[in-house]
């Protein structure tokens, strides 16, 4: 339980006093299982085994895995929907949320333009870090249009010899997850990707820039919360489903007006920044240090029981030490313009 309840000191176990309504809603978790099934743990393991072995017996879970898995792997390029019928789609998602193969590819991630120019960065209405409101200034960046999935991340740790994700088997991903955010990756595993693929990771003022838009959006759809155009913990409560990642780009409804996907819930994503006051803040916090660096998106998961707030508003952040992991916790990369742009992917 510590690395989420760490994560959400950052954003507000004190703080509730200015949260929105919508940030109060209480989600059910009736079990360990329903936020650490991916992580390791024997007890969590003892769990998993025992309601396998209902129908199971060890060597064939263990077997059937690997199999499953190993099949799968050998579809990576390939488009084939574990669902084809659109009345197995989730709410607000345009693609199943597990199908074998890959949209994508292994590729790295296709890259948008951002242009120069000030921005709305942060909100006086809600918690002391996220303030006070002011004009920010960038210059032009490139920026991922996805999250980095676990294809993408599978490629980078079998060229490199990389460690993989605790999630990951046999050095490859769950099976059906090709194309969800890598998750379980500390700040150091995010920044070796990007340092790998030739690009870098974007720091906090690029990130909101480019989930903000040039209105000063809340959202990266609006100012108005949506329960279905993002992952988010309040649209797992209305579904009565426990959550997870969702395949990247599944959100068409909540893409950003300059066509990024994903910058509101699924993974909390690594930015360079240090988690440190905005110019002209008073309300100053020990927390506020250089070995905390600044998460931004909100993520998928039910954070209610730490009072943390509502994670999906563009301005939230959270901060976390380098070498810090869990099953929320992903990243996307930024490139300078005039960056050599690598082959495998696009810039548009």
């Amino acid at each position: 339980m510590y690395l989420h309840g760490a994560l959400f000191l950052g954003v507000s176990l004190f703080w509730s006093a200015g949260l929105f309504a919508e940030d109060v809603a209480v989600l059910n978790n009736d079990s360990c299982l329903s936020c650490h099934s991916t992580m390791s743990h024997d007890a969590i393991a003892s769990i998993i085994e025992a309601n396998c072995a209902e129908c199971h017996t060890a060597p064939d879970i263990t077997g059937e895995t690997n199999r499953v898995s190993a099949h799968l792997d050998a579809l990576d390029e390939v488009d084939l929907p574990l669902h084809t019928n659109n009345s197995d789609l989730l709410p607000g998602m345009a693609i199943p949320q597990y199908y074998r193969g890959s949209r994508l590819g292994g590729d790295a991630n296709d890259m948008l333009r951002i242009e120069a120019g000030p921005f709305t960065r942060g909100t006086d209405n809600r918690l002391p870090d996220e303030g006070p409101e002011h004009i920010a200034n960038t210059t032009a960046y490139l920026i991922d249009r996805y999250e980095v999935t676990n294809l993408q991340y599978k490629k980078f740790i079998t060229t490199t010899k990389h460690n993989s994700p605790d999630h990951f088997e046999n050095r490859t991903y769950p099976p059906g997850k090709a194309d969800h955010p890598v998750v379980n990756v500390t700040w150091n595993d995010a920044d070796a990707y990007c340092t790998w693929a030739g690009k870098r990771l974007p720091d906090d003022k690029e990130w909101e820039k480019a989930a903000r838009s040039a209105d000063a959006r809340r959202f990266p759809w609006g100012s108005k919360f949506q329960m279905h155009n993002a992952n988010t913990p309040q649209r797992w409560g209305s579904l009565k489903k426990e959550g997870d990642t969702t395949p990247v780009g599944a959100f068409e409804k909540g893409a950003s007006p300059r066509g990024l996907y994903d910058m509101s819930g699924n993974v909390w994503e690594w930015t360079s920044s240090q988690y440190e006051p905005y110019p002209g803040n008073t309300r100053r916090t020990e927390n506020y240090d250089e070995n905390y660096k600044t998460l931004k998106g909100g993520s998928w998961w039910d954070c209610s029981f730490y009072s943390c707030g509502m994670s999906a508003p563009s301005f939230n952040r959270a901060f976390f030490l380098k070498t810090t992991k869990n099953n929320s916790f992903g990243f996307r990369c930024a490139q300078d313009v005039g960056a050599a742009v690598l082959t495998a992917g696009t810039v548009k």
